[in-house]
């Protein structure tokens, strides 16, 4: 169930602006959906800031502070010392297809040539310990997408990630990171971290400076998913973070494509799978082509204004904790479950939120907090 947000966002942003909508998605427990509640609620992110503690207080959170005016200001003044360009969702670089998915990320932080964020995209995406005849076929796949105007996005890991920016270098590539932008991750592949920004561009929704953790990649491969028309697939075991990208390429009804491979390699099997289940095989650049319509530049939709998937609470709290457990069910079927309409449910998941006790997870999904 979607409801769209009554207040338009403000665009363009200003400096202050900026400031504010940093703060209010760095605060403790301020997702991308909840941020934009917040800020449909109060109106701008000055205004939900001030409620923020309110709300703490009031879901029983003691010594809640938000986000400071100090360390907001200290980003924003070290990422513009390193060139970075600060990217909220009104602004117009801001990529138009990320901006249509379930929990786009409120800022990115890039560094590079961001006309690429809104050029036909194409992810790639595959095993870290790629063979040899992987990286290969990446290589000749990216060359000859290149040359018919493809952007390749990837998540800068080593093996297919790396092939893949490595050959689409020339042309323009964007690499999602995990970590803050500015963090060299993997440590080998430092010298390609220097040349995409040189030569393509960088992108990261969490804060400069930040190791990414296990948990930061599924985070990063829904955005990789959401640049992308399309979503290829290399190499990739079944349980494999390639895999969880072509998930949230499907969710997000993007199409989605996988190279077969032989049945008794594991780095085959999720490609295999993908195929099995209706993904598109391919075996050359002409076949995604053949899926694909022909690259034009992505018209920006002006103004940009915020669809959200809202989520279902109780009575309402107790019922949509009741009806939620560890494994993350669509937002859509909490809701009918509950059986309340979203907009009376939307304070209560706000509040559930910032107590910990329910998680938002790629995809539009919601899960109980263990």
């Amino acid at each position: 169930m979607n409801t769209s947000l009554t207040n338009p966002l403000p665009t363009p942003l200003t400096q202050t602006d900026r400031l504010n909508w940093l703060r209010l998605i760095r605060s403790r427990r301020v997702g991308p959906a909840t941020f934009f509640r917040l800020l449909d609620e109060h109106g701008s992110a000055e205004a939900a800031l001030d409620f923020l503690p309110q709300i703490a207080r009031d879901a029983g959170v003691s010594a809640y502070s938000t986000f400071s005016h100090k360390a907001a200001y200290d980003e924003l003044t070290n990422g513009t010392a390193m060139g970075l360009k600060l990217l909220c969702f009104a602004d117009p670089e801001y990529p138009e297809l990320l901006s249509h998915i379930p929990d786009p990320p409120p800022i990115l932080w890039a560094m590079g040539d961001i006309t690429l964020l809104n050029r036909p995209t194409i992810a790639i995406v595959g095993a870290r310990n790629a063979s040899s005849l992987g990286t290969r076929m990446t290589r000749k796949l990216v060359t000859d997408l290149s040359a018919e105007g493809f952007v390749i996005a990837s998540g800068l890991a080593r093996g297919i990630d790396a092939a893949a920016h490595t050959a689409a270098l020339p042309t323009g590539t964007i690499a999602v990171q995990a970590g803050g932008v500015d963090v060299v991750y993997p440590r080998e592949n430092a010298a390609l971290h220097d040349d995409i920004a040189a030569q393509g561009v960088r992108i990261s929704e969490n804060a400069l400076g930040l190791i990414p953790q296990a948990r930061h990649f599924p985070q990063r491969n829904r955005i990789i998913a959401g640049v992308a028309q399309a979503t290829l697939v290399v190499e990739g075991a079944i349980r494999s973070g390639s895999l969880i990208t072509a998930r949230d390429a499907i969710d997000l009804g993007r199409d989605v494509m996988a190279i077969p491979g032989n049945p008794m390699d594991p780095r085959a099997a999720g490609c295999n799978a993908l195929i099995r289940d209706g993904a598109t095989l391919i075996r050359s650049a002409q076949d995604v082509i053949d899926t694909l319509i022909a690259p034009e530049p992505i018209a920006p939709s002006a103004p940009k204004q915020r669809t959200l998937a809202l989520t279902p609470p109780d009575q309402i709290a107790t019922k949509i904790l009741t009806l939620l457990g560890p494994t993350a069910v669509p937002e859509d079927s909490l809701i009918r479950d509950v059986g309340l309409p979203a907009s009376e449910i939307a304070p209560h998941l706000t509040t559930l939120e910032l107590e910990g006790k329910i998680h938002r997870r790629p995809g539009g999904l919601l899960a109980l907090a263990v």
